[in-house]
């Protein structure tokens, strides 16, 4: 197994986990653990009133990464423009392949399934599963297109919300 990469974030970075959505590197602290020192990344999730501390070799490895370049959010915003792919499977495999796609962090599947789940007024009720799974993967993409523009969640809101609904004229 090769050696874990080391990331190079420092406090006040904003981080993805993909578990989690968007965080703010607080410190880096070093903390004994069953005899060993390991370094660890403290970061805060504010909105969810969670604090996380990763080791610092193993940030890699669990997937956590920087933010999204903007040109990744555009084409993002260019993914939820497009057409809703719903496959015909069962409803409990659709809504594993979703839940996997928003925990992968990646901001484009994240998009996909706001784009694959979202309903417009006249389109028929979601479900409550669904209505969970959509609320979850749009409140990550809004967080860190937010992050990403300069932190205005509200205005990414607005701006992912007439995406969608500029699609739907």
């Amino acid at each position: 197994m090769s050696k874990a990469r080391k990331l190079d974030f420092r406090p006040n970075d904003y981080v993805v986990y993909p578990a989690h959505g968007v965080g703010q590197v607080v410190s880096i602290e070093d903390q004994e653990v069953a005899g060993l020192t390991l370094e660890l990344f403290v970061i805060s999730f504010e909105k969810d009133k969670m604090t996380l501390r990763v080791p610092t070799n193993k940030a890699t490895e669990v997937g956590m990464r920087g933010l999204s370049s903007p040109d990744i959010v555009s084409k993002a915003m260019d993914t939820l423009r497009g057409k809703a792919r719903v496959k015909r499977a069962m409803w409990s495999r659709r809504a594993q392949e979703y839940e996997q796609k928003i925990n992968s962090g990646d901001l484009i599947s994240i998009a996909e399934v706001v784009r694959d789940l979202h309903r417009n007024d006249d389109q028929r009720e979601q479900s409550y599963s669904e209505r969970q799974l959509y609320e979850a993967a749009l409140e990550r993409l809004t967080r860190e297109v937010a992050a990403v523009a300069g932190g205005d969640e509200i205005a990414a809101q607005k701006q992912v919300g007439d995406v969608l609904t500029s699609r739907a004229a």
